[in-house]
């Protein structure tokens, strides 16, 4: 037998909520403008190039079928650092625009309900060619990294947020997929939640088989410390707040 909560909780994944939706009075339907594309920054914040689409070096190309096959959830990594060439195709693969049709909406490497993009891609980096250690914030339209601030003891704080799972202190770097969901709501409404979360899982996806090209492993991560991991990338925990995360690095190969 299930509690209402619990059936309360299955609703948001049934397409059944979208019938509690009128289109007509969300904000796109009220003609409210859309949200930007991108969280703004400050203009003389620090910004780093990252290497534009086909020109890194070290990606291995490899047949689709193969790397379905060889993905697998690793949580073992080597202490081998990313290039940024190698970070630069992560992103590129899992937030990456391939065009930009107009100020509201963007084709990217991933899908996403309604083309509304509700995530954006933080950076917890501990071990990157070349990169300072610290949070960061991919910049999909310019297809850079925006430096956001250092942690002390980072790795332990990454680790501690993450209820204890030590595999996500010791990766190269850690994806963190935060959600606006307004930029959802404004289409959607009350039905965004469900779509949200399957956005959050394209991506991930997405990065498990980019990682087979750089000859590094992954692990979708989606039991943390809500507050805590909110807190440690500084977010408000109401229009922002963290949805998913995915510890990246070299795969450690037996002896």
């Amino acid at each position: 037998m299930t509690d209402s909560f619990t059936e309360q909780g299955r609703f948001f994944l049934k397409d059944s909520i979208r019938r509690q939706v009128d289109m007509r009075r969300t904000d796109q339907g009220q003609g409210v403008p859309p949200p930007p594309l991108e969280k703004p920054f400050p203009p003389e914040a620090l910004r780093i190039d990252l290497t534009p689409p086909g020109s890194w070096r070290g990606i291995t190309s490899i047949p689709v079928e193969q790397a379905i096959r060889d993905r697998e959830s690793r949580r073992q990594f080597a202490s081998t650092p990313l290039s940024l060439d190698e970070l630069s195709f992560l992103l590129w693969s899992t937030a990456g625009i391939r065009k930009q049709v107009n100020q509201a909406t963007a084709l990217r490497t991933v899908p996403s309900a309604g083309s509304r993009h509700p995530l954006e891609t933080y950076l917890g980096l501990l071990q990157v060619e070349g990169l300072t250690p610290g949070f960061y914030r991919y910049l999909p339209l310019e297809h850079q990294l925006l430096f956001l601030f250092q942690e002390q003891q980072q790795a332990e704080k990454m680790t501690a947020a993450a209820r204890g799972q030590g595999f996500v202190g010791q990766s190269a770097v850690t994806l963190y997929w935060v959600a606006l969901p307004y930029r959802t709501e404004w289409r959607y409404g009350v039905a965004s939640a469900k779509v949200i979360a399957l956005d959050a899982g394209h991506i991930c996806g997405q990065l498990y088989l980019a990682c087979q090209a750089i000859g590094a492993g992954t692990c979708g991560v989606a039991a943390y410390d809500q507050e805590a991991t909110d807190q440690l990338l500084r977010l408000d925990g109401l229009e922002e707040f963290t949805v998913y995360l995915a510890p990246v690095g070299k795969i450690l190969h037996s002896a």
